[in-house]
């Protein structure tokens, strides 16, 4: 059973990718804050973890903190780093520490599912194939 942490103050978007990812062989678990993420990382080995860079409008860098976080204690679990407030340098930070991919909001789902299949982790197919009509959240 594989396993994905989703790390964003936005509930649309929680709500969005816990359905895309969620199947038999895929558990996922939502955080809106940071305490809650560091509980969930604590108490579970994860394989993936998407985060976005910056919660709760703070001025931060919340993602890329959890993100040296994440290869600290666990270096084989991958992230995935998205913002609506990039910059050349916070995605260069973000490679430096281990990013496995890094988006700027609005992020294209179908890049975005493929580059979770390429991990060997499965999508929701059936799901995935209604959301080419709104492909961007």
């Amino acid at each position: 059973m594989k396993k994905i942490l989703i790390v964003d103050d936005e509930p649309t978007i929680l709500m969005t990718l816990s359905h895309l990812l969620s199947n038999r062989d895929t558990t996922v678990i939502t955080s809106s804050r940071m305490e809650e993420a560091e509980e969930a990382l604590a108490r579970y080995t994860f394989d993936l973890v998407i985060a976005d860079l910056r919660l709760s409008g703070m001025e931060g860098m919340e993602g890329l903190e959890l993100l040296s976080y994440v290869k600290q204690i666990s270096p084989a679990t991958e992230v995935i780093i998205m913002t609506a407030y990039g910059t050349d340098e916070m995605r260069e930070d973000a490679g430096k520490r281990g990013a496995f991919q890094y988006y700027e909001k609005p992020i294209d789902i179908p890049h975005l599912l493929n580059r979770i299949n390429s991990l060997n982790m499965p999508v929701n197919k059936k799901v995935s194939t209604i959301y080419p009509l709104r492909r961007e959240i």
